[in-house]
């Protein structure tokens, strides 16, 4: 399964929103079932980006977010997201 999280940051904030992703990801990748991620800007909404996570499944998904470093070091960036389901399975 795949997580996309659209997030909406605004200029002034983009330095240190970039640092805060960097920082979750490396909280995301020390958990079991986590297969990768990346984060995005979109070419024609500057303001836009999305973060793309991949899980082997969603009880993983649902304990890697519910970890203790996950949640502080998530929690400067999802302040961004937009309110929208995210979660897609490839079954």
């Amino acid at each position: 399964m795949f997580a996309v999280t659209r997030l909406r940051v605004a200029d002034d904030d983009v330095a240190a929103f970039l640092a805060t992703t960097d920082e979750l990801l490396a909280a995301l990748r020390t958990r079991p079932g986590f297969l990768g991620g990346e984060l995005g800007r979109a070419a024609d909404e500057p303001e836009l980006f999305a973060l793309c996570t991949r899980w082997e499944g969603v009880g993983a998904y649902r304990r890697g977010l519910s970890a203790a470093e996950v949640k502080i070091a998530g929690a400067p960036v999802w302040v961004h997201a937009l309110d929208e389901p995210g979660v897609y399975l490839t079954d």
